[in-house]
């Protein structure tokens, strides 16, 4: 057993029942970091909508999810596709929960955290994501131009079923793709979130 293990394992004996306090936790996460053992980081933000899960690596912001996605649903789903090694650590995600604080507030307009899409394993998918993260602020492109821009033009179904799987809503921005007839279409988070998130950008 390595220390880290040896540590966290005596220091969860020691509990009390209504687990460790803040500060241990704290602390705990910033030695395993320092070990080495996280590579995969998560936390929360405030937001408008409510508190956003938020995960990263080192490669860069993983994991974006709404309120209403259970914790243990996307904890599950990052240690199967990226690594067990998950673990609560706000310190490591600090530059992205500031970067969407600022957006919510109207003061950024274009993320600059780096991308991990180990969570897209569709390679078109992936593609229709890296076309939607070049929307520019305030900006919208139907999901024919979307796909075209993916390189199948004629997979406006399929783009909009990759937009539907973006792992990182608001920071890859799907709420940007719209209908050819003007109509917004749908949104991982809802249309009164796309909605919202358009009526941010427009000032």
């Amino acid at each position: 057993m390595i220390d880290i293990e040896r540590e966290l394992d005596q220091a969860e004996r020691g509990l009390p029942r209504g687990g460790a306090p803040a500060d241990v936790l704290q602390r705990l996460a910033r030695r395993a970091g320092e070990e080495g053992l996280v590579d995969v980081a998560y936390s929360q933000v405030d937001s408008p909508f409510g508190p956003l899960t938020v995960a990263g690596s080192e490669r860069g912001l993983l994991l974006v999810a709404y309120p209403e996605r259970p914790l243990d649903e996307m904890l599950t789903r990052l240690a199967e596709e990226v690594s067990p090694r998950v673990l609560e650590a706000p310190e490591r995600l600090d530059p992205v929960r500031r970067q969407l604080d600022d957006y919510f507030e109207g003061r950024l307009r274009s993320f600059s955290e780096p991308i991990d899409w180990s969570l897209t394993h569709d390679w078109f998918f992936r593609r229709v994501l890296e076309a939607t993260a070049k929307i520019d602020y305030g900006e919208v492109r139907t999901y024919g131009e979307v796909a075209a821009s993916a390189g199948s033009p004629r997979a406006v179904r399929a783009t909009g079923n990759g937009l539907g799987s973006n792992p990182m809503p608001v920071v890859v921005p799907c709420h940007r793709v719209v209908r050819a007839g003007g109509g917004l279409g749908g949104y991982t988070g809802g249309v009164e979130r796309k909605e919202f998130l358009l009526s941010l950008e427009r000032g």
